[in-house]
C-alpha cells in the first residue's frame, strides 16, 4: 500500500472517484466565480479554468462552457461583468482505477439555482 492509498482505503474506487469530482468542482467554482469576464476573454478563461482543474488528483477530463448569451444579456459599459454560477456549464470526469464518475455544474432554471451534481458513476 503507497502513502495516498492508506488515507482512501475506507471507501471504494467508485466513492473515490465521486470524492475527487466534487473537490475539484468546488474549488472551481470557489476559485473562478467572480473573475472578470468579456466577450473576448471567455474563451481564454474557460481553457484556463479546465487546464487549472486538470492537475487535481484522478480527473480525467475538464468540459467548461461560459454561456455567451448571459455574458452579452448583462455586458454594461465597462465591457466586463464578473462571472458567475449561473453562466457555467461544467463537466468533470474523474477515474480512479477502474470506476469514472461524471460531475456536472449547470444552471437548473426551475430550481433557480447553478446546481452541482452526480451526473453518471460506474
Amino acid at each position: 500500500m503507497n502513502a495516498e492509498e492508506k488515507y482512501f482505503n475506507n471507501i471504494t474506487n467508485r466513492e473515490r472517484a465521486i470524492f475527487e469530482g466534487a473537490i475539484t468542482m468546488g474549488a472551481l467554482f470557489h476559485q473562478f466565480v467572480g473573475t472578470p469576464v468579456n466577450i473576448d476573454s471567455v474563451e481564454s478563461l474557460e481553457k484556463a479554468i479546465e487546464a487549472a482543474m486538470s492537475v487535481q488528483p484522478c480527473v480525467f477530463r475538464v468540459e467548461v462552457v461560459i454561456d455567451r448569451k448571459k455574458l452579452e444579456e448583462i455586458s454594461n459599459e465597462f465591457d466586463y461583468v464578473s462571472l458567475t454560477g449561473e453562466m457555467l456549464d461544467v463537466k468533470v470526469t474523474t477515474v480512479c482505477s477502474d470506476k469514472q464518475a461524471l460531475i456536472r455544474l449547470k444552471f437548473v432554471s426551475e430550481l433557480n439555482y447553478p446546481l452541482m451534481y452526480v451526473e453518471d458513476v460506474d
